[in-house]
């Protein structure tokens, strides 16, 4: 029933926009940011998508993951242009569902990507399940530390669904093991926030922190670069989340533990690809999962030959 439902809205939106699979559609994309290694594998795999399908494309971002209300701004303005569908990775679904609303009473067709919304409008939802992902980093820190250990998680934005998931995935994971988290500690997805925090929690709980999980890498880098600042003589497990090129680089050369590894340039290729199914007037599932990887010592070696092929150049 959902699915015809969703075919005809698809054909629909098609029709009243007098589009046909013909003509070259426009897809406005609206992500999270545009200033980390992340979002520019995710940029990526739109542009590829889009070279391959013909459709023009516009990737925009706010500054920061933190900010919210310049992304609502973007994305009032991309429902006031001549488009055809609609990609998101909204920062804070529930806030923008007014958006997305107006999108649909544009006969403009919302794909949301990397994040979810409570939202029954949206074509589909392409992304990660970061709860079970989450969990999955949980698992790794049970398996490398199985007398346990002292753990600090450091996550994104607080509110942000996305990290809410991650973190909460990871203690859930760990929570009847002998592991305790000592703190989690916001540091806004960026690295230098990621650094910050991690000098602040080295400087109050001095010799006790064995391990840290921070929800996507940038974080991970930044308090792996506190650590080694601080010349910390144990060895701390620091775990990030993405599989980011500069990631797969730290753990080759020693300085990471691990990442999750999610399929950004995969989330980014898939948005448009089921756009222009939409356009098209395809069926398509309700939600599209992307699946993830633990990534550590044992097969970066793999996982970066995958990466220098999507980048185009040597890591």
């Amino acid at each position: 029933m959902v699915l015809s439902v969703l075919l005809v809205l698809c054909l629909a939106m098609t029709s009243f926009n007098g589009v046909s699979a013909a003509k070259q559609y426009k897809i406005s994309v609206v992500l999270k940011a545009l200033n980390s290694d992340y979002w520019k594998t995710v940029a990526a795999g739109v542009n590829a998508a889009a070279t391959k399908y013909g459709v023009e494309v516009s990737i925009i971002g706010p500054s920061a993951e933190t900010q919210v209300m310049e992304q609502f701004n973007m994305l009032q303005d991309q429902v006031t242009k001549n488009i055809n569908a609609l990609v998101v990775a909204p920062l804070r679904p529930q806030a923008t569902i007014p958006v997305f609303d107006q999108a649909k009473k544009a006969n403009i067709p919302v794909l949301l990507i990397d994040t979810n919304a409570a939202w029954d409008d949206k074509v589909t939802f392409i992304g990660t399940g970061n709860y079970n992902a989450g969990k999955k980093a949980g698992e790794y820190f049970l398996q490398k530390m199985p007398k346990g250990g002292n753990v600090i998680i450091i996550r994104g934005a607080m509110g942000d669904a996305t990290h809410d998931e991650r973190a909460n995935g990871f203690t859930d994971a760990v929570k009847s093991s002998k592991i305790k988290i000592l703190e989690i500690q916001p540091a806004d997805s960026e690295r230098g926030k990621g650094m910050d925090v991690m000098q602040n929690l080295l400087q109050s709980h001095p010799d006790k922190i064995d391990g840290v999980y921070c929800t996507n890498d940038e974080m991970a880098l930044g308090a792996l670069r506190a650590v080694t600042t601080a010349n910390i003589k144990k060895k701390i497990m620091i775990v990030g989340f993405d599989g980011s090129p500069d990631a797969l680089k730290s753990i080759r050369d020693g300085g990471l533990t691990g990442t999750i590894k999610q399929d950004a340039y995969g989330i980014g290729y898939e948005g448009i690809e089921y756009a222009v199914k939409c356009l098209n007037g395809e069926k398509i599932e309700k939600a599209i999962d992307v699946p993830t990887v633990v990534v550590d010592k044992a097969n970066v070696k793999q996982n970066i030959t995958a990466a220098e092929k999507i980048v185009g150049h040597k890591l």
